[in-house]
């Protein structure tokens, strides 16, 4: 008999949600005292598009048997792979700050690659899942697995955006890595990534330049370094308690995009050191609870599938806790259900939906 969704699961989602209305609400005052107008559309985009819609598309795809995602697992690819390529079609592809990331439809602006990392998901699944007996062997373990990520990185990487593919080729690298892929193909992989970044380093110098603010992030303290400056100034004058919902300052004048990258600096301000471990322990227990669900499914391909939307939801998160702490450069990923960003919540909460599906099939231990 097959369980009823994941209850842990939902409320952990809930419960982010939930914080992350609050803290978005807060940090977008800043923006409100600025622009009257943009913090309409901003604040439209989050709750409407984000999270009614995102909503919406959570009960829906929770009511998809996963068997259907495997069925229709290239077609899905193949189209989510059609729309990341419309960036680049004029009219329609819609470029800011030398990126070109958002395509235009119906009015609505939206990034086909958040699409496209579900789509690279489902298809390698159902590859790796199919091949599984010889995954160990080059033709049907590396090989298809260097395709399709190529294909994935030749999109997103175009646009660019290196910290979008890193996230999806982390998600495909421990989808391989769970179905049993030879350790010397691991280890060539990491070879190459190593390289490739290197290479990017190379050919794009705001890479080489963020490296290096995070190196000595006080060389640069007004320019590159400015961002994380602000960050540890504000999660440091938070301290334990903080100073209390809406009473952030560094929101208004001083932090970077205050709604986007550096929103967990302003809840650290406003809720504490406290309030900070408990949105990193929300996201722990998020994808401890996650990986226990694909542990216990029955099924190859859905076992895949929660794995590789596991981390995409909460990689990119731990990714932008350590930015805004300096314990890594500053990547640009989302604070998914936190930071702005309507298509990126939109899609985290119809992932949470496939969790939640795959979640019923479950082996009884």
């Amino acid at each position: 008999m097959h369980k009823k969704i994941d209850k842990p699961f939902l409320v952990s989602i809930i419960l982010l949600l939930v914080a992350g209305f609050f803290i978005f609400s807060s940090a977008s005052l800043g923006l409100l005292a600025t622009s009257e107008s943009k913090f309409t559309a901003v604040a439209f985009n989050q709750i409407f598009f984000g999270l009614g819609l995102g909503t919406i598309a959570c009960i829906a795809t929770a009511c998809i048997p996963f068997k259907y995602w495997k069925k229709y697992s290239l077609l899905i690819f193949g189209f989510t792979a059609f729309l990341a390529a419309l960036v680049f079609v004029p009219h329609i592809g819609w470029s800011h700050g030398g990126a070109a990331r958002w395509i235009g439809i119906f009015g609505f602006n939206f990034q086909p690659s958040e699409l496209l990392k579900i789509g690279y998901v489902f298809y390698l699944a159902a590859v790796l899942s199919k091949y599984k007996a010889r995954i160990k062997e080059f033709k049907y373990g590396l090989m298809p697995f260097v395709i399709i990520t190529g294909i994935v990185g030749a999109l997103i990487l175009t646009e660019p955006d290196n910290d979008t593919f890193f996230m999806t080729a982390l998600a495909g690298f421990g989808m391989y890595f769970v179905a049993g892929a030879r350790m010397k193909h691991l280890a060539m992989l990491f070879l190459v990534a190593v390289i490739g970044f290197g290479c990017i380093i190379m050919i794009r110098p705001y890479v080489l330049s963020r490296i290096m603010t995070f190196i000595n992030p006080s060389q640069n303290a007004l320019t590159s370094g400015y961002q994380i400056q602000q960050s540890l100034i504000a999660i440091g004058t938070g301290g334990l308690f903080g100073k209390g919902f809406g009473q952030s300052s560094q929101k208004f004048n001083f932090l970077p995009e205050p709604i986007g990258d550096s929103i967990f600096a302003v809840a650290g301000e406003e809720f504490g050191m406290l309030g900070c471990i408990l949105i990193i322990c929300l996201f722990l227990f998020l994808a401890l609870r996650g990986l226990k669900i694909a542990s216990k499914m029955n099924d190859d391909f859905g076992r895949l599938v929660a794995v590789g939307i596991i981390i995409l939801i909460t990689a990119g998160s731990f990714l932008n806790i350590a930015a805004m702490l300096a314990i890594i450069p500053l990547t640009g990923t989302p604070l998914i259900f936190i930071s702005q960003g309507g298509t990126a919540m939109f899609i985290a909460l119809a992932e949470v939906g496939i969790i939640l599906s795959l979640s019923r099939k479950q082996k009884q231990i």
